[in-house]
């Protein structure tokens, strides 16, 4: 049976090359952009359209479905793995039989197995390599079929997260940077395969502490502040996918906890803060800061407080806020962070309170956590001043109270109510309801 005409599309050439056209089935093209698609996904009405646009469409704040219009329930893009393989087939068919049609996939240089090979050859600086790595990833025009079936099959993960194992003198800031480019790119790309992307956390924690050195040696002297954000996306992606020992032995590295610091605090000499390396820098810092009790000592010493409260009043992302407020909840464990947190009381307990409805749940109880600890258990009379003094403070307490909090929240809100006082005529101090009381004297 021959298909009809209508199903495929020609791709007009000039007139010198048409001999090599080449012939398109119209169920390769997008709905949207109508070019052949790079990496197809399927909505929950079962249409399929390339990433890139469906993403650009729902970005846009649309809610149904570009071909048929029907409201999405669900925005799910999922992969369509056999048309994206028969896509791959038919573009290695066409390349092979047409020079102009192959040329728009072609990768120069060595194959990418080739530059994983170099990049595991221990005797050579793998930099290069590494580059031409990161940049064949980083490439739109790579179909992500042959991605995913470099960073599994291919073993590039592995091979790369063995680069932060070598040591210091082993491999340059340049190498090691270079490779977290590469697995930087492989985390964030979302056609990358979630069981990929963990082949890089697993490879991390095989030598956690000669993993953490390595990032650290790039959050320090890397060229540019993308590249630190990279080293610390890597650091929270291992944090976040790590066992308990893992994690412990993440925490030991002092110079690592250092960077992370920094990377909290301004970025230029005007004493801006960038989002995208603060909220980074947050997520590790707050993981590392529950790990283990040295590893919230050391933070500390190191100056976690100060830099957190600067986070505090810089952000008003609610996430960005509660994992603020998770690191402080940790440091009031010790002396040192009660000290930290209560040396500019009036500045940092209002900023607590202030945050405390504005962060989530896990915020708000994290901030109960903080109060309760300088004001009530270790009774800071600066802390505890503050807090009575800050405008609004009770009202925040009790809209706690009635949010459905766990009962040690609970618990601890309640202990910190009694730090206001009731005046003699029944109205409490601090709580401004706007309403009219009529006394029955």
């Amino acid at each position: 049976m021959v298909r009809k005409e209508t199903t495929t599309t020609t791709m007009r050439l000039p007139p010198q090359h048409q001999g090599l056209e080449v012939k398109i089935p119209s169920f390769f093209r997008c709905p949207i952009s109508l070019d052949v698609m790079r990496s197809p996904v399927s909505l929950c009405t079962g249409v399929t359209y390339d990433r890139a646009s469906i993403q650009k469409w729902l970005d846009s704040g649309n809610t149904t479905c570009p071909a048929t219009m029907l409201p999405l329930p669900s925005t799910d893009l999922v992969p369509n793995l056999t048309l994206r393989s028969l896509i791959s087939r038919w573009s290695n068919s066409a390349a092979s039989c047409s020079p102009v049609a192959g040329s728009a996939t072609f990768f120069a240089g060595p194959s990418p197995a080739a530059l994983v090979r170099k990049v595991a050859f221990s005797g050579a600086d793998p930099s290069p390599a590494l580059r031409e790595l990161a940049a064949y990833l980083s490439d739109d025009d790579v179909d992500e079929f042959e991605k995913n079936a470099l960073v599994g099959a291919g073993s590039a993960a592995e091979t790369v997260t063995s680069v932060l194992r070598r040591k210091g003198e082993q491999i340059s800031v340049d190498g090691v940077e270079a490779a977290v480019r590469v697995l930087a790119a492989i985390v964030a790309l979302d056609g990358i395969e979630e069981a990929n992307k963990k082949r890089v956390a697993t490879g991390l924690a095989v030598d956690a502490a000669a993993s953490a050195a390595s990032l650290a040696r790039v959050l320090r002297g890397g060229s540019g502040l993308e590249a630190r954000i990279d080293a610390a996306r890597l650091m929270e992606f291992l944090l976040a996918n790590a066992v308990a020992e893992t994690k412990a032995a993440v925490a030991q590295s002092s110079e690592l906890v250092a960077e992370l610091i920094r990377l909290v605090g301004p970025v230029d000499e005007k004493g801006s803060l960038d989002k995208k390396a603060m909220d980074t820098g947050l997520s590790c810092l707050a993981t590392i800061a529950g790990s283990r009790r040295a590893a919230r000592d050391e933070m500390v010493r190191l100056g976690a407080v100060p830099a957190a409260v600067r986070a505090l009043h810089a952000t008003t992302e609610p996430s960005s806020s509660a994992k603020v407020l998770r690191i402080l909840e940790s440091a009031v464990g010790c002396a040192e962070g009660r000290a930290a947190l209560c040396k500019d009381a009036e500045v940092t307990v209002t900023a607590v309170l202030d945050r405390m409805m504005k962060s989530g749940r896990d915020g708000a109880e994290a901030a109960v956590a903080v109060l309760w600890a300088v004001c009530h258990k270790y009774k800071d009379r600066r802390a505890s001043d503050a807090a009575a003094a800050s405008e609004g403070g009770l009202t925040r307490l009790l809209l706690l109270l009635q949010s459905g909090c766990s009962p040690a929240a609970r618990q601890m809100a309640l202990e910190l109510l009694k730090i206001y006082r009731v005046n003699a005529k029944s109205c409490l101090a601090g709580y401004d309801s706007k309403t009219t009381h009529i006394m029955p004297f």
